[in-house]
């Protein structure tokens, strides 16, 4: 494997430089520790793309890597939000990207870490975001209530029909509804392709399906072990009930009714394990979706040396 600058390549005498480097694939399957190990080895800075770990205070319940895990490691994107605010995927592929150009002005690999798919694919690839308008979406929302959905999907289906056709909720419906409104295109203009902004390698990390269920109860029961209910209960005061995207988390939803006891702390979790599940079985179907991802055996002994393989290969003349 190349120094953190690259080995000079001995034919051309040009330096390799390395590419953006993901690390992503479902939760529970090591992500966080091989992004740590890549970016030591490669002399980067780990960029985070969990979406949950925006938020302050919401450590045990997203397994946000300590300060000892983080091995010395600059992290970047950690501990942003307020449990009380709004994610937004087109302000975080603002950040992300201005962390990468800054990363690299400092001679360093960017180290991207994390199972959100369209976070991820907002940093890495060319996806236009179309605005919002507040006034427009209340307005819409309003006819919701009070027609129901058949009037706004007809008006969606004669201005686009390829989104009518795919949207399965009434949230998707407004959504592209609005977009319409405010740009005059439709929603399925903004539909990204699968083009890198800049030599980008992704590699996944994978595990047998009951291995890696094993793994996300013991991590659930784990959690609860640290304090996840305590950490609930401290972040109420902070917001956490009136953040749409934080309220809804993983374990934080379940824990909520365990303080509000209309769940026992043996219903809240059986019902994290199996949320965990099966938002883990939708990122395996998010990231298999990409040809372009390099699927690695979470579980190899030599699994560090193998994904600076798979980095190497991917270096390009500087």
């Amino acid at each position: 494997m190349p120094s953190a600058s690259g080995a000079a390549d001995r034919s051309t005498g040009t330096t390799p430089q390395l590419p953006v480097i993901a690390v992503v694939g479902p939760t529970g399957t090591g992500k966080t520790a091989l992004g740590v190990a890549i970016a030591r080895a490669v002399d980067g800075e780990v960029v985070n793309a969990d979406a949950l770990q925006f938020y302050r205070g919401m450590d045990i319940g997203t397994a946000k890597a300590t300060v000892q895990e983080r091995q010395g490691v600059p992290h970047h994107l950690l501990d942003i939000m307020e449990v009380s605010e709004e994610a937004s995927v087109a302000a975080f592929q603002e950040q992300a990207r201005r962390c990468f150009a800054e990363i690299r002005e400092r001679g360093r690999v960017p180290v991207l870490v994390g199972g959100s798919g369209l976070y991820v694919r907002a940093a890495l690839d060319r996806i236009e975001f179309p605005g919002t308008d507040p006034e427009v979406r209340r307005r819409l929302e309003a006819e919701l209530r009070e027609h129901g959905p058949g009037a706004l999907r007809e008006r969606l289906k004669q201005v686009d029909p390829a989104s009518e056709a795919r949207v399965a909720d009434d949230r998707r419906l407004i959504r592209a509804l609005e977009v319409y409104e405010v740009t005059g295109r439709p929603f399925t203009a903004f539909m990204p392709s699968r083009t890198y902004v800049e030599p980008t390698v992704q590699i996944a990390l994978d595990l047998d399906r009951a291995d890696l269920y094993r793994r996300l109860e013991q991590r659930v029961h784990r959690m609860v072990t640290a304090g996840l209910e305590q950490e609930v209960r401290e972040l109420i005061p902070r917001g956490l009930r009136e953040g749409g995207t934080a309220s809804r988390a993983l374990g934080y939803g379940q824990f909520l009714a365990v303080v509000d006891k209309t769940m026992t702390q043996e219903e809240a979790i059986e019902a994290t394990v199996i949320a965990t599940r099966r938002f883990a079985k939708r990122q395996l179907t998010w990231f298999r979706g990409d040809p372009r991802v390099t699927w690695l055996d979470a579980t190899d002994p030599l699994l560090e040396k193998h994904a600076l393989e798979v980095i190497r290969d991917h270096a390009v003349a500087d």
